[in-house]
C-alpha cells in the first residue's frame, strides 16, 4: 500500500492535478524543505501598492456681497466643519468650561495674621466676669480679620482639545443646518458710523432683535460697524473672529461672518478630521510576489517523506 501510494503522488505531482487538499499535503513539506535545505534566493523589496483617496464629502456655503447681500457663488466647506452633528452634551460641556475660564476668583479678604494691629491680649484671662478675648485682630471683633474669608482661586477647568473643537464644529453646523450662518464674500464694513444706517441694513433683512440678535464676526477691527452696533445692543454686537466662543454662537439668532474668517477656522480651529493614508509614491509598482526555487531533488524527498507518513 505504501508503495501504491508513493507512486499515485509522485503521478499527481508530475501531472500537474492542482487539487486543494493534495496541493496543500504536498507544498507544505516542499516550502519546508526548500527553506532548510535550498539555497537562499533573493527577492525583490516589496513596494506598496498605490491606491485612490476618496474625496472627502463637502457642502456648499452661499457667498453674499455687503451691504446689498447679493449672492455671488457657491464655495465648498468640509462637511465636518459645517455639517456636524448635533451635540447637547458636547455644548454643554463647552459652555461650562469657558463660563469657568471666564471667572476672575480676585475676591480676597484678610484673615487675623494679615490685619495690621498688637498682639496684645485685650484683657485678662480670668476676673473681669466677661468672655475671653484676645488680640483686637480676633474675627469677632470689629476691624479684625474674617475668618474663612475668600481667598484668589483659579476656576477654571479642564476640557480636551478634541472635544473643545467639536463643539465649536457642532455649532457652527448648528447655523448652518437652521440656514442662520450668512457668509460675506467683503468685509463687513458700512460707510459711515452712524447708528441709523446700521439700523437700516438690519431692518431690511431681518438681522433686529425681532428675530433675535445677530452676531458679526469679523477678520479684523471694523471701527464704523463696532460703532454703529455699540447704540444697538439690542439687535446685535460685533466680535473678531479670535474673541468668538461657542456660547456666542448658541445665544445669538443668526451668524454673518467674512468668508476670510470662516476659512480661518476652518484651518486653524484643530479641525481633525479621520486619519487617510497616502502613498508613498505616486507610481508605485504592484506590489511583487516572492518567489522561492525548488530543486527537483528536494520534491523527491519531500514526496518520499510523505509516502512513508501515510
Amino acid at each position: 500500500m505504501a508503495t501504491a501510494r508513493s507512486i499515485c503522488s509522485k503521478a499527481r505531482l508530475l501531472a500537474g492535478v492542482s487539487r486543494v487538499g493534495v496541493a496543500q499535503d504536498i507544498m507544505k513539506p516542499v516550502f519546508a524543505a526548500t527553506r532548510s535545505m535550498a539555497t537562499a534566493v533573493t527577492t525583490p523589496a516589496e513596494t506598496p501598492a498605490p491606491f485612490a483617496l476618496r474625496k472627502a464629502p463637502t457642502v456648499l456655503a452661499t457667498l453674499h456681497t455687503f451691504p446689498t447681500m447679493e449672492p455671488v457663488r457657491f464655495e465648498e466647506f468640509p462637511s465636518t466643519f459645517l455639517y456636524a452633528p448635533l451635540r447637547k452634551d458636547i455644548l454643554h460641556r463647552a459652555v461650562i468650561f469657558e463660563g469657568d475660564a471666564h471667572r476672575l476668583g480676585r475676591a480676597k479678604t484678610k484673615d487675623r495674621g494679615e490685619v495690621r494691629g498688637s498682639s496684645r491680649k485685650l484683657r485678662p484671662q480670668k476676673g473681669t466676669g466677661k468672655a475671653r478675648l484676645g488680640d483686637k485682630k480676633s474675627p469677632m471683633l470689629r476691624g479684625g480679620g474674617v475668618a474663612h474669608g475668600p481667598k484668589p482661586r483659579d476656576f477654571s477647568t479642564e476640557l480636551p482639545r478634541q472635544i473643545y473643537d467639536l463643539a465649536w464644529r457642532t455649532a457652527i453646523s448648528y447655523r448652518y443646518r437652521r440656514a442662520e450662518l450668512i457668509v460675506v464674500e467683503n468685509s463687513l464694513e458700512i460707510t459711515s458710523p452712524d447708528p441709523s444706517l446700521a439700523k437700516t441694513i438690519m431692518t431690511r433683512y431681518g438681522w433686529g432683535k425681532e428675530g433675535g440678535r445677530s452676531l458679526f464676526i469679523t477678520t479684523e477691527t471694523r471701527p464704523n460697524l463696532e460703532a454703529a452696533m455699540e447704540k444697538l445692543t439690542t439687535d446685535g454686537r460685533v466680535l473678531t473672529m479670535k474673541d468668538v466662543d461657542v456660547k456666542d454662537l448658541l445665544e445669538n439668532g443668526r451668524v454673518i461672518i467674512e468668508r476670510d474668517a470662516l476659512s480661518v477656522f476652518s484651518k486653524h480651529r484643530a479641525v481633525r478630521e479621520a486619519r487617510r493614508f497616502k502613498a508613498k509614491y505616486d507610481d508605485a509598482p504592484v506590489v511583487a510576489q516572492r518567489h522561492f526555487e525548488v530543486k527537483p531533488e528536494v520534491v523527491a524527498e519531500a514526496v518520499e517523506n510523505t509516502a512513508t507518513a501515510n
